[in-house]
């Protein structure tokens, strides 16, 4: 599977880690950034260009995940979300990382770095990669209507106010 990660300075250290150990799993790893070290770095245009590639991965039949962590794993999964397609879970247990993939059809994972050891940080991130989605028609549906507000505003009969 191909996996794209981000992060800001905060999580370059589980960026390195991950990178290796998703590598060693038999993953295609695709960096969106930082390289290097900086304090002042911003994380919103990694983490959307990770989340762009996902998106754009998956809509071209590319088995692809996306991650994204930061301090706390709360403005990484929000800019990701900004991405037309994507579908970002902030995840801070096991559980969460499962039910993101099995309900939500989640293509992307954030965590916070900062809140969470690399090994708790890393079980997740396996959890989700293996996790499948449920294919379950109350998911379906609900992600369906997600897409169709992302799309045009509404939802067609569920009482959302237009825009």
């Amino acid at each position: 599977m191909r996996i794209h990660i981000a992060t800001d300075h905060a999580g370059l250290d589980l960026s390195h880690h991950l990178i290796t150990h998703l590598r060693a799993a038999g993953h295609e790893v695709i960096d969106h950034g930082p390289q290097t070290y900086d304090a002042l770095d911003d994380y919103p245009a990694f983490c959307i260009n990770a989340a762009q590639a996902t998106v754009d991965d998956r809509e071209s039949g590319i088995e692809a995940l996306g991650i994204v962590f930061g301090g706390s794993g709360n403005g990484e999964q929000m800019a990701a979300n900004k991405v037309s397609g994507a579908r970002a879970a902030l995840v801070w247990n096991l559980s969460t990382a499962r039910l993101a993939r099995e309900h939500n059809d989640a293509n992307i994972i954030s965590i916070g770095a900062r809140e969470h050891t690399i090994g708790e940080a890393t079980g997740f991130i396996d959890a989700f990669i293996a996790e499948p989605f449920s294919e379950e028609e109350r998911h379906v549906r609900r992600i369906r209507q997600l897409a169709e507000y992302e799309t045009s505003g509404t939802i067609v009969g569920k009482n959302v106010d237009e825009k």
